[in-house]
């Protein structure tokens, strides 16, 4: 629940903040114009960091899904009552 809270608030100030910039005549695309950076190149990055991540998210699952099963298979049980 607070991770969606959390998700929520940032999506309304970046409403928020996206809509003044866009009335000062800011916009995404100009901004990385002014990087040097086009959309192909931005896609690219993004497949590059997808590329490297996912292996190393996977590699980490088959140790970290294991041991967490069994802590919580062996945990006590909760005496809270909601």
């Amino acid at each position: 629940m607070l991770l969606l809270r959390t998700l929520v608030k940032i999506a309304v100030a970046s409403l928020i903040v996206g809509t003044i910039l866009s009335h000062f005549g800011i916009t995404a695309d100009r901004i990385m114009q002014e990087f040097g950076y086009s959309h192909e190149r931005i896609a690219e990055l993004g497949q590059r960091a997808i590329d490297w991540a996912l292996p190393n998210v996977v590699l980490g699952a088959l140790i970290i899904v294991p041991v967490w099963f069994v802590v919580f298979l062996f945990r006590p049980p909760s005496t809270n009552r909601e």
